[in-house]
């Protein structure tokens, strides 16, 4: 079962917590589809509610859907549910975020390896230290971002692009690029955040912006087909994006339109950095052509219009931009630069 409530006070809502009310352990998740116009959260009660939580993005960004993965894995147990099912369930509800799988494993490994009695207690003590994990991540990116964006942009007043949404929405903590650019703007050094509205979800327009605006960041929304003319007017310092799946060579996966972007900055010559915690690279993957890349449904697409009844369209959720394309990694570990199959496993390790 699930269940929709409005959350009546004010401050910021965190993208998933674990609740625990007198009729059970429940999983609670701010539904990023009703996103801006409504904060509405998602109550879980079963590994069912958050699959299709997960397929339809009421819950999505890499980080914050291996969270989701583990925190799934406990509700199964605190729940007398089928584990294994539950787990292999949450698996594959979305196919190119590896760090969905990641989060089910780690779950799923420490429930097996305890006594039966306290089973689900080790699975939701995995999830927890997962979230505080991802949260201390966060905020080393931050860091390590904010001092690469002072090496590629001498003098400050950056004007970053994105795309997407990598804020707190997708993170135990601050994000991953918009937790840099974040950082970048409590110091004082931010100009303008160029924020594309990501086609066809509108995840830049709607969650990104909501983002920037809680904070009080000055940031201005473009078409992703503007971002050219940006470019050539010389209005874009860095560019700055997530990841969904890193492969061992450096090629990522993030929000279809990146690749794109990465080819625009390479042509300009301005620096395209990926931020990315450690648990965003897939080593067993060995390069791009290799990711599994998601397609939505067309009605994603049509729907928006809307087009002529019977309109079909090509929808893929992902694009991978090669690692030649790409100035820097950063991940909590550091930054990786030049982008190599060795110099991403040396930061790795």
């Amino acid at each position: 079962m699930g269940d929709h409530f409005m959350r009546p006070e004010n401050g910021f809502i965190p993208a998933l917590r674990w609740e625990e009310p007198l009729e059970g352990p429940v999983l609670v998740l701010l539904d990023q589809t009703r996103l801006p116009q409504e904060e509405i959260e998602l109550v879980c009660t079963d590994v069912q509610v958050l699959v299709a939580a997960i397929s339809s993005l009421a819950v999505r960004g890499a980080p914050v859907l291996g969270l989701a993965g583990a925190y799934g894995v406990a509700l199964a147990a605190a729940r007398g549910y089928d584990v294994e099912e539950a787990a292999e369930l949450l698996a594959r509800a979305r196919p190119t975020a590896v760090n969905l799988g990641y989060g089910v494993r780690r779950a799923l490994a420490a429930y097996r390896a305890a006594e039966p009695e306290s089973a689900a207690e080790a699975a939701l003590a995995e999830a927890r230290a997962l979230h505080a994990e991802d949260a201390a991540a966060s905020d080393a990116m931050a860091g390590h971002g904010q001092r690469l964006l002072e090496e590629l942009v001498p003098g400050g007043g950056y004007r970053v692009l994105t795309h997407c949404n990598t804020g707190a929405l997708v993170s135990g903590g601050q994000g991953t690029a918009l937790g840099v650019v974040l950082a970048a703007h409590r110091a004082g050094e931010l100009r303008r955040l160029w924020v594309d509205e990501t086609r066809p979800l509108l995840q830049g327009a709607r969650l990104t912006a909501y983002e920037a605006a809680r904070a009080g960041m000055p940031y201005t929304l473009l078409a992703d087909s503007a971002a050219g003319s940006l470019f050539t007017a010389g209005e874009v310092d860095a560019v700055m994006v997530g990841a969904d799946r890193i492969a061992a060579d450096g090629a990522t996966a993030n929000k279809v339109g990146t690749y794109p972007l990465a080819v625009l900055a390479r042509y300009h010559h301005v620096p395209f950095i990926v931020v990315a915690p450690r648990t965003t690279v897939d080593l067993a993957t060995p390069d791009g052509a290799s990711i599994e890349v998601e397609q939505r449904a067309g009605s994603e697409v049509t729907d928006l219009a809307p087009s002529p009844l019977g309109t079909q369209a090509y929808n893929p959720a992902f694009d991978v931009t090669p690692p030649e394309l790409i100035t820097a990694i950063v991940t909590e570990n550091g930054v990786v630069s030049p982008v190599t199959a060795e110099t991403l496993a040396a930061v790795c390790r």
